[in-house]
């Protein structure tokens, strides 16, 4: 599988506040944000896989929701996170 436990303890280490601290929000957009990006590479080879594009769109929005709330409470932290993920509005 692409995503299996070691990635995303990898992930959660990286831009949460440790490994186990699952619930931050800039470590939950992290990995929104690695998989979009994997979805999307499957949606460049299988154009016509319609369940993924619609998984895509809902992630797409989750992400974006967690950005929105990230951005009211905090706009240092908004801010750090998009430029370390390269995301733009």
């Amino acid at each position: 599988m692409y995503l299996d436990s070691e990635k995303k303890q990898e992930i959660f280490a990286k831009y949460g506040k440790s490994n186990t601290d699952t619930g931050s929000t800039e470590g939950q957009i992290a990995l929104f944000s690695y998989r979009i990006s994997h979805l999307t590479e499957h949606l460049k080879l299988n154009q016509k896989d319609y369940s993924t594009e619609r998984s895509l769109k809902m992630l797409v929005g989750k992400r974006r929701r967690l950005l929105d709330y990230l951005k009211d409470r905090d706009i240092e932290r908004y801010r750090s996170i998009i430029k370390e993920l390269g995301i733009r509005k």
